[in-house]
This record gives structure tokens, sequence and C-alpha cells, in this order.
């Protein structure tokens, strides 16, 4: 049966129909004013709560304001409460009729009952309407003086409001001295909370134009005013027991003295149940101790059993919390922890991002004393059902196994986990292993014969291939079938979509031409035709140099590609000791969560002006980003500088094999010219070569930048040039983007220079603009920035509208192309791709 028509159903018993319910609510409410009758006020309630509800599903029922303002003559707490909630959510957008209840306000401030006399002065501060300032002060002033705790708790909020509301007032009335006397010496713990925190707001945003104000700030850090508030700490809530131990952190003690006196002060608040206020006290512990080398290890292991009992005894988002301020203060003294590694052992309910952190922090406190134990855990979690921390714990196993802990056992367990015939435990294990290898060569023999045995049609991640193709060329020697599985995957080229793969390949097969030239001449010249044939650049130039250095030199050739093995001392850290540092003086804050400053996530440079979405229709430019932008008129480049020379083999075929490049590559119909330059290398050596170093190029014809020592041929003419002036409007932007396709998606990589460069994202916009493309939009923060930019043909107005995902951590660049022409959308995308190619260079 089909539904009703619209106009059939039935209005909603909890929703108005139309302005008629709303209009029959004004007039009885109208009824009921100034009404006695015996249950006026349980009628009151019922159309009260009529109105609250109305109001909190989104219906505009400012209509009855006046009606509400005439009702509240009553003593029933309840309607008073309903009424200043109406009133409180009305009054900023109708500062007109807010004036119809400033009398009944204040004369509510006035009530015997104290509870109506602090709901009043909340909802009179809580107006916020300019024009009403004036009738604040008086009212606050009285409920500052007043003898009930609660209502003066209310006052001390109150005139934080009217600061906000408008300073002067607040100031010219002496507001901050009268709370600085409450501070010192009312009674109540709430009263005196709220004026530290309303007094620490007020002072520093009055410092930036008063000494007064400056001086009055730096007075709350003396000991007399920090000793005032630790004596009476147990008194306080935890919210204010935090913000009061935040204060002390700021504070400098005199001596040695001093601080044992602080710490013993603060010695019970480790043991509170709060785990906000315990990670306080521990800060203000570690911060004190930071120049008393001795008492600060001494500090280490006192805090070290309230966090681990936090850790095992709350939420798992509290575990979380602990547990990465924990992970903090192991990675700085993971001696401290290390006979406490059983409490990072995973439990089976717990969920995965703790699980992944506890791996962490069993990889940091491993040492020689408890490695067998970790490693046989970690071996445990290794068949885990969930795939992301099996994924971790062979990684953990191999990161151990780096430090030199029991090395001789940790290879024999990750070579069993090659055992197991799961592909993600496979792959993870073949990364590591060659990360050990690296580091301990000696065991080359027994990986290699474990590791010869797996197939590479059985591997599919591109890392976990990429190891194995490493191993494969580093150990030629002692792999029989080496060339033979290095000759099959250069077979599939075309169908290896990773580059870091076809990079793998170009120098695994140059190493294993030097150890065993005759199996593999044939498979080295087609992975060097195939190579200087791939549009990606950087396969391209790998490819391209290693013809060129084969060409000058093959012992040369050899010593730059496969020179003496030497072990791996040490692996770069994620993390500089700086921004460790940084994140430890940030305790007890986002930063230990997020692992990184708080600049990081909360600078405009590095979140970027706005957030966006994967489709740029789902972007709204705000005001503040659209000035972040760079106009793109700001620049006025030199025309030559405008016009990139992209090399074109033929009108019919496009681009030429060096793709884009600046220098020329050789083109070859296929990989026998290759082949046979190879044979002859192999059999004559550089003694008898066609070509010498002294016949053959300069350094710079080695690097592939330069030209032969034949004639140069004519440079042809450039195939896009840009307008450096076009312009585009966002909203144009973004329909276009919505409605043209996707013409070609690529990857590049961007050099460290650039990386280095871009934590300041401004930088790449304005060197985009110097090359003729311009930005309309760019988010995002660090390791993932995306930018929209646009350029225009000239001298026809076609456009090309690019989406670029930067990722800092792998230096790549994820770019999709846009274009109004499809036949240019490569030419442009190499013209990009070169232009980014450049940034950061000097």
């Amino acid at each position: 049966m089909a539904p009703p028509a619209a106009s059939q159903r039935y209005p909603s018993p909890s929703q108005p129909s139309g302005k008629s319910e709303v209009s029959d609510l004004k007039s009885q409410l109208r009824q009921l004013a100034g009404s006695r009758a015996p249950g006026v006020d349980d009628s009151k309630r019922e159309l009260y709560k009529k109105v609250i509800s109305y109001m909190t599903i989104g219906i505009d029922v400012s209509s009855v304001f006046g009606e509400m303002v005439m009702c509240s003559a009553t003593s029933d707490i309840v309607l008073k409460k309903m009424c200043y909630l109406y009133v409180g959510n009305y009054a900023k957008g109708n500062p007109d009729l807010s004036l119809l209840t400033i009398n009944f306000l204040q004369r509510d401030c006035k009530d015997e009952d104290p509870m109506i006399r602090g709901l009043a002065l909340r909802s009179l501060c809580s107006l916020r309407v300019p024009n009403l300032v004036e009738y604040l002060v008086g009212p606050l002033e009285s409920g500052l003086k007043d003898n009930n705790s609660y209502v003066r708790t209310i006052a001390v909020t109150g005139v934080l409001k009217l600061y906000h509301i408008s300073p002067s007032p607040c100031i010219d009335a002496d507001f901050p001295a009268t709370l600085k006397s409450l501070m010192l010496h009312d009674s109540d713990a709430q009263v005196v909370s709220n004026c530290l925190s309303a007094l620490q707001e007020i002072w520093s945003l009055e410092a930036n134009h008063s000494e007064e104000a400056c001086r009055e700030k730096e007075s709350l850090l003396s000991k007399p005013v920090i000793y005032y508030f630790l004596n009476r700490i147990k008194e306080f809530n935890e919210w204010a027991q935090c913000l009061i131990l935040e204060l002390a952190v700021k504070y400098v003690p005199s001596d040695s003295n001093d601080i044992f006196d602080i710490m013993n002060l603060l010695e019970d608040r480790l043991q509170h149940a709060n785990g906000a206020v315990v990670l306080a006290t521990v800060k203000v512990f570690l911060q004190l101790t930071l120049s008393m080398t001795d008492v600060h290890q001494q500090v280490y292991e006192r805090i070290k059993s309230p966090l681990l009992t936090l850790v095992s005894s709350g939420s798992p988002e509290q575990s979380y919390a602990i547990l990465s301020h924990l992970h903090l203060l192991v990675v700085r003294a993971p001696f401290i922890f290390a006979s406490d590694y059983k409490h990072f052992y995973c439990q089976y309910n717990e969920p995965s991002y703790v699980k992944k952190l506890k791996l962490e922090m069993l990889t940091a406190v491993a040492n020689e004393s408890n490695t067998y134990e970790i490693v046989t855990e970690l071996c445990e979690y290794a068949a885990n059902v969930d795939i992301a921390i099996a994924r971790e714990s062979i990684r953990a196993v191999g990161k151990i196994a780096l430090q030199q802990y029991d090395v001789n056992a940790i290879v024999d367990r990750l070579l069993q986990f090659l055992e197991m015939e799961k592909d993600y435990v496979t792959a993870e294990t073949l990364v590591l292993v060659k990360d050990l290898l690296r580091k301990y060569p000696q065991w080359s023999h027994d990986c290699i014969s474990v590791v010869g045995g797996i197939s590479s049609k059985n591997i599919q991640e591109p890392k976990a291939k990429a190891a194995l193709i490493w191993m494969l060329g580093e150990y030629a020697q002692d792999m029989s079938d080496a060339p033979y599985v290095l000759e099959n995957l250069i077979e599939n080229w075309e169908e290896e979509h990773s580059a870091e793969v076809r990079l793998h390949l170009l120098t695994a097969a140059m190493k294993c031409f030097f150890k065993r030239p005759p199996e593999t001449q044939k498979a080295l010249g087609t992975a060097l035709a195939a190579g200087i044939a791939d549009f990606h650049q950087d396969v391209h130039d790998r490819a391209l140099f290693y013809y060129r250095v084969l060409q000058y030199d093959v012992h040369v050739a050899e010593r730059v590609v496969s020179p003496p093995k030497q072990a791996v001392s040490v692996f770069a850290d994620t993390q500089s000791s700086e921004i460790k540092d940084r994140i430890f003086d940030e305790f007890n804050s986002l930063s230990v969560i997020y692992q990184k400053p708080s600049y990081m996530f909360t600078d405009k440079e590095h979140r970027g002006p706005f957030e966006f979405s994967d489709e740029l229709g789902n972007i709204s430019i705000t005001p503040e980003a659209s000035s972040d932008i760079v106009p793109a008129q700001q620049y006025e480049a030199n025309d030559k500088d405008l016009l990139l020379g992209i090399d074109q083999k033929d009108d019919n075929k496009g681009l030429s094999n060096n793709n884009g490049s600046a220098y020329t590559a050789p083109s070859f119909e296929s990989s026998s010219n290759i082949t046979s330059q190879l044979q002859e290398l192999a059999i004559s050596g550089p003694a008898t070569s066609a070509i010498t170093p002294q016949s053959s190029f300069g350094f710079d014809d080695l690097l592939g930048l330069g030209l032969s020592a034949a004639p140069a041929p004519t440079p042809s003419p450039p195939l896009l040039k840009l307008n450096p002036r076009a312009a585009l409007d966002p909203g144009a932007f973004q329909q276009k983007w919505r409605q043209l396709p996707i013409s070609l998606t690529q990857e590049c990589s961007l050099n460290p220079q650039g990386i280095a460069a871009l934590t300041v994202p401004q930088s790449l916009i304005r060197h985009m603009q110097s090359h003729s493309i311009h930005c309309i939009a760019s988010g995002g923060q660090s390791p993932n920035f995306k930018f929209f930019f646009f350029a225009q043909k000239e001298p026809e107005p076609l456009n090309y509208l690019t989406e670029c995902v930067i990722n800092s951590s792998s230096a790549k660049a994820q770019i999709k192309v846009k274009a109004d022409e499809q036949s240019t959308s490569q030419a442009f995308a190499t013209v990009f791709e070169t232009a980014l190619s450049k940034y950061g260079m000097p």
C-alpha cells in the first residue's frame, strides 16, 4: 500500500505542525501570566516544557519571548530554570527583547533563595549583549560579596564573561583586585579555583598592553601563592587540582630544599584515583628535578608504580593516554622499566591501538636480560587473528634484533616465520631479513638458504618484493637461480606497478651482472631498455645513469653500483632528539598522544588553511584560507623561465623516452642493442672497450646531463606554454573539477631539499606559481599535504586542474590531472613533475 501524501500525514505530537501551534502556546502563556489560581504553576510547567522541546529541536519559538518573561514571576525553581534557559538562548539574537529580561533577572538576583540568586546572576551574565553591560556591574559586585559560596562562584565566572563582552567596565570596576582578594582569603575551594582560572585568563590578555597586569600575572608564581595553593590542594576537586599543578610547573624553586618541600606536599597526589591529577603531578616532579640527575632518576622509580597501576585499572582510552606518557618515559630511561616488561604484554580483550603501543614499549624496554622472554611473547602475536598486530609484532622482533640483543636466537625465530606460509607474515619477515643482513652480513648463509626457497610469484607486497630482489642482487653468487629469477621478474616489467620494485630490479640486475655476467647480460639489457622507456622519472633516470656509466667504464660502474659490503651500524630514527625533547616539555598534553610537538597540529602553516576531503566539491574556501593563498598575479617571471622545454619524439608518438627530461636519452627498438654492448663490455673489460675514460663523455655526460662528442641535435621547440597570469574563480574550479574526468594519475618523487622546505607549504605554492602553475586551495598537516593547482595553456584559454597529495615521510607525490584538452594532459603532467622536482633546489 502506498504511503499517504504529505498533505494527508498527521503531525508528530512532539513537533508543531506550523505557526498555529506556536500561536496557541503564546495565547495560553498570556492567559496564565499573572494568574495566581491553584495549579497554575503545573500548567506553566507543561507549556514551558513544550517551548523548550521545540527550541531544542531547532524550531523558532522566539515569538513567545514576552510571554515567557511575563510568566517568570513565580517562586517555582523549576520554572525559573526553564525560563533562564530560554532567555539565554534567544537573548543574543534578539538584543531588543533582552531588555525585557533585565528587570526580572535583577529582581531575582536579590531573592532570598541563594539557588535562585545564583541562577539569575548566571543568566544575566550569559545574555552577552554589549548594550546591557551597565546592568551587570551592580549584581556582580553584590554577588562577589554574597554570604553563599554558590553565588560567589557564579559571580566569579560572571566577571570573566563581563571581561570578554567588554573589558573596560570590568577593569574600571576593579574586579581583578576583588578576585585576587577572594582567591587568597575565601574559605570555599570552588570560589578560589574559579578566581585563579579567571585571573589567569584576564591577566594573560591584559599583559599585552599593561605592565601592571604583567606584574600581577607574575605574582601568581610567587612562593607564598604557590605554597598557599599546594597546602590547600586536597580541598579542591580534580579539575582545580590540575589547574594548580599546571601553575606549580611554571614555578622556579629557589634551591633544592624548595624542590623537596614541593615534592613532599604533592607526594600523596601520585596515589590519586584520577589519571589527570597523577599525570599533572608527574609533570611537576619531572620538571622540578631536570637539573638534578640523581633525583630525576629516583623520580622515574617513584612514578613508575602509580602509572602502571592506572594502566591496568582504567578504561582502554585512559590506558592508552597513560601508556603514551609511559612510552615517552620508557624511551628516555628504558633501564628503569626493564624489569616491568610483563606489564606491557598484550591482553586478548584490549583494543588494537593499545596493543600496538604496548608492542612499541616492549621494543623499547628490551635488553640483554629480558630479550628472550619478550621475543617469545612477540612470536606468539605473529599468529594473531588481527593482521595489523601480527605485522607489528614481527617488526618489533626485527627492531630488537637490530639492537644487538640475542641476535642468534632472533634470526632463527625470524626464519621460522617464513615457514608459516602466510602472505603478510612472509612479507614483513623478508623486509626485516633484508635489514638484518645489512647490519649482520655474517648471517647471510643461514638467511639466504631459507630465502632462496621462496617463490617470487607468492610475494605481492611491493616492499617485500623489493627486499627479495635486493637479496637476489646482493647475494647473487650464493643463490644459484638468482639470474633466472631476476630475468623472470624483468620479463614481467610492464605488470609491475610499483616504482620501488622497478628501481630495485635495475640495481639488482646490475649487481648480478658484475658477479655472473654471462647469465645476466640479457636480463640487464632488457631491464635497462625497459627502464629508459619507463614513464616514472626516477626509474627512467636510474636506468639511463646505469647505461651511461657502463658505457664509460664497467669497472667504475661496479665500484659505484656494487661496492664492498659495509655493515650498517645505526639505522636512522624517525624522530630527532630535538622533537622528542620538545614533546617531553609538553608532557601531559595532546603532544604526547600525537607524538609530535603542539605546533605541528595547531599552527596554520602546518595544519593548512582549511580541512578538505577527497573531492574538491566538498571544500568550502573560507576567508582565512583565501587570504593565505598567494594571488595568481603576484609573480611576474621572465618568459624564458615560464617555458619548460619537453623533447618530442614525433607528432604521432607524443613524448619521447626521456619522459620530458632536459637531456636526450638513447632510443631502442628493443633491448638487443644494449645486450650486445653489455656482452662486449663483459668479455673485453674496460681496457678493450670501445669507449674509454679519455675518449668518452665528461662527468656531466656520465650523469646523463650532457651530450656526447658528436654534434648536439637541435633542441625541439617547447611543446607546452602556460599563461603566467592565469586566473580562475574558485567556484568555476569546483564546477570543472566535478565535471571533468581524470585524464591521468601519476606518482613522482620529491628531492630531500624539497621535503625539508615543505615545513612551510606556502613556499611550494610560490615555487609552482613561478612556473605558471597556480594554487587554488591547500591543506593538511605533516606528513600528508594536499594541494589543488590550476594552469592555463597559452594562447588558447584551456585549463589544467591538478590534485597533488604529498607524503613527506615517503617523499612521494600522487598527482591527478583533469584537462579541458585531454590530448595534452601528459605534456602538462610532465611540466608539472619537472617543476615539482625543482622544488627546494637552489
